[in-house]
């Protein structure tokens, strides 16, 4: 059967995972059984694109037994409502965004569905639990903040010049140049602050990534295949032996 969605391959991942008994699991955690590489990015940047191609990139060099890298991005929030048995009409508050604590705090009251902080938690808790299974690509959702103190991660942030940006939200979204400006403004701002707000840090801070790329300057292709080969040498324990002289720590 051939799976082609996102959120398809997502399931099929969490389904693979059901089947390893649980000490085999732990097993694989405490020895960091895959590599788990979270990407943080400007909107427009191309981490939809270039996430897909680092998947089928690294999946070249797998070991054997290792199950297939799978994207976690909007596929993500999915699984959270999954995992919780939270209603659907929630995906709406689990947008990259800034939420009022106190709205937060009064929704949870009055209507008895959990507040943002609590799906925040939520979130919080499997991105981790995936990132610690490994074999994992995290798209967004502060997983970088998340996972800072695993062994078994690599941190990305992808950026591009705004022109760069304004056409590929033209080209997924079939946008105005006007609107996709608008659009690319908004998500900005909200992701810098759904960083500031919930982890407190600062989504731009250079120093939080291993690897920073300009998806301006570079292709999609080449850019998935510098993160792969930097990943690769960094866990080189986790894939089949490089090519390349030098050894990333």
């Amino acid at each position: 059967m051939l799976i082609t969605g996102p959120l398809e391959k997502a399931k099929l991942y969490i389904e693979s995972q059901k089947k390893i008994p649980e000490d085999s699991v732990r097993k694989r955690q405490e020895k960091s059984g895959g590599a788990c590489i979270t990407i943080s990015r400007q909107a427009g940047a191309g981490a939809d694109k270039i996430s897909s191609l680092l998947a089928e990139y690294l999946h070249q060099y797998q070991l054997p037994e290792a199950p297939q890298y799978t994207v976690f991005d909007k596929n993500l929030i999915e699984k959270v409502l999954d995992d919780y048995n939270l209603p659907s009409t929630l995906l709406q508050l689990m947008e990259e965004k800034k939420y009022s604590p106190v709205a937060s705090i009064a929704n949870e009251f009055f209507s008895g569905s959990p507040g943002i902080w609590n799906l925040v938690h939520k979130t919080s808790n499997t991105i981790y639990q995936l990132a610690q299974l490994g074999n994992v690509i995290i798209v967004g959702r502060g997983s970088n903040f998340i996972t800072a103190k695993l062994k078994n991660v690599f941190h990305v942030r992808l950026v591009a010049p705004i022109e760069n940006r304004i056409k590929h939200i033209q080209d997924i979204f079939n946008l105005e140049k006007k609107e996709a400006e608008y659009y690319l403004k908004r998500e900005d701002i909200d992701r810098r602050n759904y960083a500031k707000t919930y982890f407190s840090k600062d989504i731009e801070d250079p120093t939080l990534y291993h690897l920073v790329i300009n998806t301006g300057k570079t292709s999609y292709e080449t850019s998935a295949e510098l993160m792969g080969d930097a990943v690769r040498k960094k866990f080189p324990n986790l894939f089949s032996p490089p090519k390349e002289i030098f050894n990333l720590q």
